[in-house]
């Protein structure tokens, strides 16, 4: 929320204090309409003296009662109500108070049993003239049937719980009057034909491509926080194929706030593109180990470091040290994180990974107790032309690390791997596969919880699949495509660093932690989705799969036993350890032919599928 908006809350504006002020005035003359009937009714049996007398008095207590009581139970404390259960119940509570006041006040006054009881049966006719005063201007304003003037968007929510509640009402209260909602759709049956401050429920959202054109409708809010992502990937292709705009509302829970309104809403986002809704691993209830303690990122500046680092801020660590050999990403990560990017910091550190004494040097200085490695190079088609460099950095990098935390006595290090280190087929793979292999040989050997995290795609990261199709459609096209069938598997970057945070707390020595991440997604379907938003025709081509890309990703390999016993959307899979000592027979940073060292690595590899094809074993020089 902006401090603009913060600002505009706590000091109301001339025009709200108007506003509330004619609702004050409206409930006292509510009262004096309810009061003077009531006193009417009763005239028989009150004297006329008496009767002048009491409905003089009782307006006098009722001008004072009304406001206050008001104020109490917060009736006089909003922007026009809208009439609502609670704002029924309030008004109940209130018109209780009043008539209770002012009876007690008559009769010490010394008004006879009539005056009160006239006050008394007031009381329901108050309440209804208020609840009135309160709804009929907003229905003249925005009546949801009304033909739409000027540039005002005719609006359908989808979704009718707290969130569309909010959404219809901030609608009615926007002083610029650019929406009119026209219907309302929700996936209880048992809500069809419910008014929700006069707009009706049309139907579900199965009904969304009839209802939006019998209203007329172009922008269509889901409120619906809780709605399959299948259903909301389908409402935005009904919605595409219809020329409507479609907004997505966060989460009542999201919001700072806990309110929702209409300038809320945003596009769908490429979470909601693939189908997918966000995965919450409840990382609050473990993440305690990060708290005072000293933490060092490698990769820091890179997607998924850069997130670590400002997730973990939350939980309070003694220190942060980021390091990464980008001192642009290191400024951007700063700035992120703590607002300013002077790069004065000492826990702002250049180096790379292949430098073992540097990395030595950082560790002993800094003595991080708990270490995420995120530093890689991972492009998968680059590594297949220079698989010397994979080797160098995502092998011989790590083992670094791992030895230098080893070292200076780190109690938890969580290496990131990927998901083509499952039976991998790629240079990138398998050097990934070798660092998962390493993490669980000194977890193991030293009985400390040193893990490893594999992802699939995250959207957002660069090199992101979904930013070069989109950047492809900018261009005019084509888009390119693999392979029609081609499938991945996806998850969000704060799914990711999530996952990152919970295996520190939940992983053992030796395991890879694995995030549940839904079907895997094809990939020409996210192309021809995007295309289809295109203001002019894209053409779609075929590439064919490149050296050591796979048709459908696994999540675990062959020999692999999965299970789940810390969280129902968190695997575990045990590693088989690689002792470094073979490493250092193999000379990672000497070898002049990557491709025979790691293959003589997954050789080495009791999990190896002999059914999958080994790296491209063409003799390319690490150089």
């Amino acid at each position: 929320m902006n401090t603009e908006l913060q600002t505009r809350r706590r000091r109301p504006s001339l025009a709200v204090g108007g506003r509330r002020g004619v609702t004050v005035a409206g409930d006292v003359l509510a009262w004096w309409i309810a009061l003077a009937s009531s006193i009417a009714s009763h005239g028989l049996a009150v004297s006329l003296a008496g009767h002048v007398w009491s409905a003089t008095t009782g307006a006098f207590v009722v001008a004072l009662v009304v406001p206050a009581v008001g104020l109490a139970v917060g009736l006089h404390r909003g922007w026009w109500p809208a009439a609502g259960r609670t704002e029924a119940l309030a008004l109940g509570a209130g018109c209780v108070g009043v008539a209770s006041i002012v009876s007690a006040s008559l009769l010490v006054a010394g008004a006879d049993s009539n005056a009160v009881t006239a006050v008394v049966t007031a009381a329901p006719l108050a309440w209804t003239l208020q609840l009135a005063h309160r709804h009929l201007p907003h229905r003249e304003r925005t009546e949801p049937g009304a033909p739409s003037t000027g540039l005002r968007r005719r609006v359908v929510v989808v979704g009718v719980g707290d969130g569309g509640r909010q959404v219809i009402r901030s609608i009615r209260r926007d002083p610029a009057r650019r929406f009119v909602p026209v219907a309302a759709l929700d996936d209880d049956p048992g809500k069809r034909n419910l008014r929700v401050d006069g707009v009706r429920v049309e139907g579900t959202s199965d009904d969304l491509a009839a209802v939006a054109q019998r209203f007329g409708a172009d922008l269509v809010v889901v409120a619906a926080p809780s709605i399959d992502s299948l259903r909301l990937r389908r409402l935005t292709e009904i919605v595409d194929e219809a020329g409507i705009e479609i907004v997505v509302v966060p989460s009542v829970p999201e919001l700072l706030d806990g309110r929702v309104g209409i300038d809320d809403a945003r596009t769908p986002s490429e979470a909601d593109l693939l189908g997918r809704r966000r995965i919450d691993t409840d990382v609050e209830s473990i993440a305690g180990y990060l708290t005072d303690r000293r933490v060092l990122v490698t990769g820091a500046g890179g997607s998924i470091g850069s997130e670590i680092v400002r997730q973990i801020q939350r939980f309070h660590p003694a220190s942060v040290v980021m390091v990464d050999r980008d001192e642009s990403a290191l400024h951007a990560v700063q700035m992120s994180v703590c607002g300013r990017a002077l790069l004065d910091d000492e826990q702002l550190v250049v180096a790379d990974i292949r430098d073992a004494a540097r990395i030595d040097e950082i560790f002993a200085r800094h003595r991080p107790e708990v270490v995420f490695h995120t530093a890689a190079l991972k492009h998968l088609p680059l590594l297949e032309l220079h698989p010397g460099e994979a080797l160098k950095t995502n092998v011989g990098g790590t083992l670094n690390v791992l030895r230098a935390a080893d070292r200076c006595g780190t109690e938890r290090v969580i290496n990131i791997s990927t998901d083509k280190a499952a039976d991998a087929t790629s240079v990138l793979g398998h050097t990934k596969r070798v660092g998962e292999r390493l993490t669980s040989w000194y977890g193991r050997e030293r009985g400390r919880p040193w893990v490893s995290v594999r992802f699939g795609n995250v959207l957002g990261s660069r090199g992101s699949v979904l930013g070069a199709f989109e950047t492809q459609i900018a261009q005019g096209g084509p888009v390119t495509v693999t392979h029609p069938k081609v499938t991945r598997y996806f998850m969000t970057v704060d799914e990711a660093v999530q996952l990152v945070v919970q295996a520190g707390a939940v992983g053992d020595s030796g395991e890879v932690l694995v995030l549940d991440m839904g079907p895997p997604v094809r990939i020409d379907d996210i192309a021809r989705r995007l295309a289809s938003r295109a203001p002019r025709p894209v053409e779609i081509v075929y590439t064919g799969l490149r050296p050591g890309e796979k048709l459908h990703e696994v999540l675990w390999g062959v020999g692999e036993q999965e299970y789940r016993r810390s969280h129902p959307l968190l695997s575990h899979v045990l590693v088989p350890p690689l002792d470094p000592a073979l490493l250092d027979e193999l000379d990672v940073f000497g070898c002049q032919e990557a491709t025979h060292v790691l293959d003589l690595l997954t050789r080495s590899d009791p999990c190896s599928s002999t059914s999958q094809a080994t790296p491209d074993l063409r003799r390319v020089p690490a150089g």
